[in-house]
């Protein structure tokens, strides 16, 4: 790519969740302008084949499998990516879960502690210890990847949205701890048609958006990337602490 400001050339970015859906399109958008990328997620073998999709790109790939609500998995992986390419530049927190459930009362403590962890502790964690490794070495970009479920609350999501509330917090709280040399953002993504809907009633989620989105459908993947470049890239140089919603303009 000749334009400099999405230029990515001799950047790292670790991506994740990066082996499906946004974190996918996200890798391979930012490989495709000359970083090398860490794909990371629970399941090593799908890291694998996104890995082979960005060798192919001619970029350089890394295959992690790391889940990121267990505390020191994320160390773990974090150290290796250093041990491997020397460096972090560019962070997303993209991995998350929102488990369906028939009613509030029926979420057991696992199941809501998984998804805290997941959510909120696992970025927690990789923006502490990759961010002061980063800032140490000249700075960089973490992009947080949360949900409008942390703006427009409902008892479908409801521990999901707090945990993504909370990230939305981490991000404006990391990016005074980390500033002014790590920026760190947040986009807070509407509903997109990943692996996930297909868990959904589509013929009502479609009649649901009419009036209620000014784009009214959901997401493509590939309709993330754009924010996740700006917020990456020396485009944003002077944004950090800052949430931007991808959502086709919901109410709510």
């Amino acid at each position: 790519m000749s334009d400099q400001l999405l230029d990515f050339s001799g950047l790292v970015a670790v991506v994740t969740g990066g082996s499906r859906g946004l974190g996918r399109e996200m890798s391979l958008a930012m490989a495709a302008r000359g970083a090398d990328i860490v794909i990371t997620s629970r399941k090593a073998d799908a890291c694998e084949a996104v890995a082979k999709e960005i060798e192919a790109m001619g970029r350089q790939a890394m295959a992690y499998g790391c889940h990121v609500g267990h505390w020191e998995e994320v160390r773990a992986m974090i150290d290796s990516v250093y041990d491997r390419f020397g460096k972090i530049d560019i962070l997303i927190n993209n991995a998350g879960m929102s488990p369906l459930y028939d009613k509030l009362s029926d979420v057991p403590e696992a199941l809501f502690d998984k998804v805290i962890d997941v959510n909120l502790k696992g970025p927690f964690r990789a923006m502490a210890y990759a961010g002061e490794k980063m800032a140490a070495s000249g700075g960089g970009s973490i992009v947080n990847i949360s949900s409008t479920a942390s703006l427009h609350p409902s008892p479908n999501a409801a521990a999901y949205g707090a945990a993504k509330a909370g990230l939305n917090s981490l991000t404006q709280s990391f990016a005074h701890a980390l500033g002014p040399t790590v920026r760190v953002n947040c986009i807070a993504a509407g509903p997109f048609l990943t692996d996930i809907s297909k868990a959904w009633d589509l013929e009502a989620f479609e009649a649901s958006q009419e009036g209620n989105r000014a784009i009214p459908r959901g997401g493509d993947p590939k309709e993330i990337v754009g924010a996740a470049l700006y917020f990456a890239s020396p485009s944003s140089s002077f944004t950090t602490g800052t949430l931007i919603t991808v959502d086709g303009g919901g109410r709510s």
